[in-house]
């Protein structure tokens, strides 16, 4: 079932021309403004990587993929029943959780055709208790019953390599490894090693060697430009 934040999104990029849920071949599109292909997946990308490889052949193709960066739980006493409790998230979403994503869809982006669109949200999330048999052993086990869009932060837009070198941290080393990316971005190395795969598979940086165990990554000429800017 449709979500009301799926909703929302769609009709963010909707125009007073746009058409929905538009047959096109096997596929349904989300959004048609003019001669442009919208999808608004909240999901994993790798959910519709094959889709949007294949409309990209003969369209000019949008993808919206919000990124949570605070959600408010609304716990409901039963479906469609009274709320019970409000509370903030304690997980916070970031851009750079963007690769996480990006790590099943480097076959897909970049390509000449495709947008990616990346909407920072908040939003609230709509739950109430799971009764299902084989859930009881979860002691918080919860259905979701709606979520719902609060507020747009900010909108990357992305459509080159050198897109994606914007996303990091500026004064990296040059060649730089995985450490460095972890020790910039504050992060486990394990992260800054997925961040370079999909920097690599996308063509933005590319191996230039080894400094004992670690593998050594350069910026292509025009990403050098944009990481040092």
């Amino acid at each position: 079932m449709e979500t009301s934040l799926h909703r929302e999104l769609k009709s963010l990029y909707a125009d007073e021309t746009a058409q929905f849920e538009v047959p096109s071949g096997r596929f349904r599109i989300d959004v048609v403004v003019g001669e442009r292909l919208i999808e608004v997946q909240h999901g994993s990308l790798s959910a519709i990587r094959d889709k949007i490889q294949t409309l990209v052949r003969d369209h000019d193709v949008t993808v919206v993929k919000p990124i949570v960066v605070r959600k408010r739980l609304i716990k409901l006493a039963q479906k469609g029943g009274r709320v019970k409790t409000k509370r903030l998230s304690p997980k916070r979403g970031r851009l750079i959780d963007l690769f996480d994503e990006l790590v099943y869809f480097t076959r897909a982006f970049p390509h000449p055709r495709l947008t990616l669109e990346v909407p920072l949200v908040d939003i609230e999330e709509w739950r109430y208790p799971g009764h299902g048999r084989r859930r009881r052993w979860r002691r918080n086990d919860h259905q979701v019953e709606d979520q719902k869009l609060v507020a747009v932060h900010e909108t990357h837009t992305l459509q080159t390599a050198a897109d994606l070198i914007a996303l990091l941290p500026a004064g990296l080393p040059s060649p730089f490894h995985t450490g460095h990316l972890a020790e910039a971005m504050q992060i486990e190395r394990w992260i800054g090693q997925r961040i370079a795969y999909c920097l690599r598979k996308m063509g933005a940086v590319a191996q230039v060697g080894k400094q004992g165990n670690a593998l050594l990554y350069d910026f292509v000429a025009a990403g050098t430009q944009a990481a040092s800017a």
